[in-house]
């Protein structure tokens, strides 16, 4: 009983959070002239990645790399086929003013692309962790720069009125992301315990629940942000979210300590992985941002679901 009031409670800190960020980051935004996608993309994204993170350098801590991988995996996953899908189908109007597909989207192919020729030899060195961090920094130093022709597309003339204050707008920031991640970290950690009581597998609670647990923060920011009319902040969140897990998140749990992987056990996951994120790359290029798209990717997400739970 007391696992289920924690997982309630947990999800209220995660949504509650998740208002703070984005008001915030707003705030940012509008002071500094910068690009809602861009906040959505670095700021929200790294914040919203910090589960993800937390989670893959305990496993690789404590020699459990395949959870390490599978987080990442299944994150990545989920973020794109569920928190997009949903995204698509909530939104009443997503028409971003950014090419999201020659600015954004492409450099996911990186990642997408890099980290399975990496595992090919069954291991992921502190080397690769690297090389995959560094790919991170890459694409922020993109953002930066690309920044200097964007202008702001939305603006919120209530806080247009606000006068700035950096300590309140930092203070917010931090109870926001503390809210997030620990409600997002209260939510895995009673869900695994639910499970263990309905007798799920320790496999399906890395490959899903926690995985599922990881990815809260960014379908609550986004969903959200999507609901208020901020396609850029929420599309921006999803991109920089599966940047920083492969890259930042992988790339820190393999420098901690070098992941092993067992191929034949993952690659339907990875395969599926760089086939979701192909979808993604396909949308933005095609711009095909309808109820439709959201559609097909929840399609994605059941046949990831149906190999994950053994059907």
């Amino acid at each position: 009983m007391i696992d289920f009031v924690i997982f309630v409670v947990s999800m209220g800190a995660l949504i509650w959070g998740a208002e703070f960020i984005i008001r915030e980051s707003e705030r940012i935004a509008l002071h500094y002239d910068i690009s809602e996608f861009i906040i959505g993309a670095t700021l929200i994204a790294l914040g919203t990645s910090l589960p993800e993170m937390a989670a893959s350098v305990a496993a690789s801590l404590k020699g459990q790399s395949e959870m390490a991988v599978a987080n990442v995996l299944g994150s990545n996953v989920m973020n794109i086929s569920l928190v997009l899908g949903l995204v698509f189908l909530i939104a009443s109007r997503i028409a971003p003013d950014r090419d999201l597909f020659f600015k954004d989207s492409a450099w996911l192919l990186f990642p997408a692309i890099i980290f399975p020729l990496m595992v090919l030899d069954g291991s992921l060195s502190r080397l690769d962790g690297f090389l995959l961090f560094a790919m991170m920094g890459a694409y922020v130093l993109f953002l930066v720069q690309s920044n200097k022709d964007e202008q702001m597309a939305e603006i919120d003339e209530e806080l247009k009125k606000e006068p700035f204050n950096w300590p309140k707008t930092l203070g917010l920031l931090l109870v926001g992301f503390v809210l997030v991640v620990g409600g997002a970290d209260y939510a895995i950690e009673s869900a695994a315990n639910i499970a263990r009581t309905f007798g799920i597998s320790e496999w399906i609670i890395g490959l899903l629940l926690i995985a599922f647990g990881t990815s809260l923060p960014e379908l609550v920011v986004s969903i959200k942000a999507a609901r208020a009319g901020k396609a850029d902040m929420s599309i921006g969140n999803i991109i920089g979210s599966n940047m920083a897990n492969t890259s930042v998140v992988l790339g820190s749990a393999a420098m901690t300590r070098p992941l092993t992987l067992d191929l034949a056990a993952s690659s339907f996951d990875i395969f599926l992985m760089m086939g979701v994120t192909l979808m993604l790359v396909f949308i933005t290029a095609n711009k095909l941002y309808a109820k439709a798209s959201g559609i097909m990717l929840l399609i994605v997400l059941a046949i990831f679901l149906q190999h994950a739970l053994g059907g």
